[in-house]
């Protein structure tokens, strides 16, 4: 069997985790203070293990340890993890993926929803393409054109289909991408609650509402219901 690969796992070394880590390299036992001495002396390395300042927190919590740190005035809470890792960057010469943020279920909906439509569309241009070629094929027949002008001129009704389909739905792509931007969100959810505010504000003063204020305020009883 193969040797088991430890992963090495570092921390960045900020100058705060200098300062703390300095003045207690003289107090440690000699085997650590042989694996620390490289990091608090010049030239300053960018990285720290985690299993060296583990060894040192642990020190720092025996009683040789808590007795050399009264000695030196030196504050054991300082020594903690939870002190040392602050501010702190784990691994930061290792490149982590992006994070990728789980989309919710109303965007998840909207998504189905576009891709739906989408497929939709192109089946309806595939279809319009098939069908003008094929009329344009027999309107061209029904005239006495030979073959190879039908053809020809199928080929071209069919082409200016295409290529008409092909802007629309870049159009209809455009216009889909505008309505789902954040911004565009964002107002159309500050407009509903500003309707919702102003539907209220007309029930306190005693202003009936109209009948598009009353089938919105109608629809949005029964979904919460």
């Amino acid at each position: 069997m193969g040797a088991k690969t430890e992963t090495v796992l570092n921390i960045s070394l900020k100058t705060h985790l200098l300062e703390i880590l300095t003045p207690l390299t003289p107090l440690l036992p000699s085997e650590l203070a042989i694996q620390l001495s490289p990091y608090v002396s010049d030239p300053i390395p960018q990285t720290v293990p985690y299993s060296l300042l583990q060894s040192v927190s642990q020190w720092t919590r025996t009683p040789a340890g808590l007795v050399a740190l009264q000695t030196a005035s030196l504050e054991p809470q300082s020594y903690s993890m939870i002190a040392l890792l602050a501010g702190s960057v784990t691994s930061p010469e290792r490149k982590f993926p992006a994070y990728i943020r789980a989309k919710s279920p109303e965007e998840a909906a909207a998504l189905k929803k576009a891709e739906r439509q989408a497929i939709t569309s192109l089946i309806n241009a595939l279809l319009s393409i098939i069908g003008s070629g094929f009329a344009a094929w027999w309107a061209a027949g029904q005239t006495g054109w030979k073959n190879e002008w039908q053809v020809l001129f199928s080929l071209f009704i069919a082409a200016v289909v295409a290529i008409s389909e092909a802007v629309l739905y870049l159009i209809w792509d455009s216009r889909r991408s505008q309505d789902r931007s954040p911004r565009k969100l964002k107002v159309s959810a500050k407009r509903r609650d500003e309707g919702e505010v102003l539907d209220v504000s007309r029930i306190e003063h005693g202003i009936p509402l109209g009948l598009r204020q009353r089938a919105r305020r109608t629809a949005t009883n029964d979904a919460m219901s």
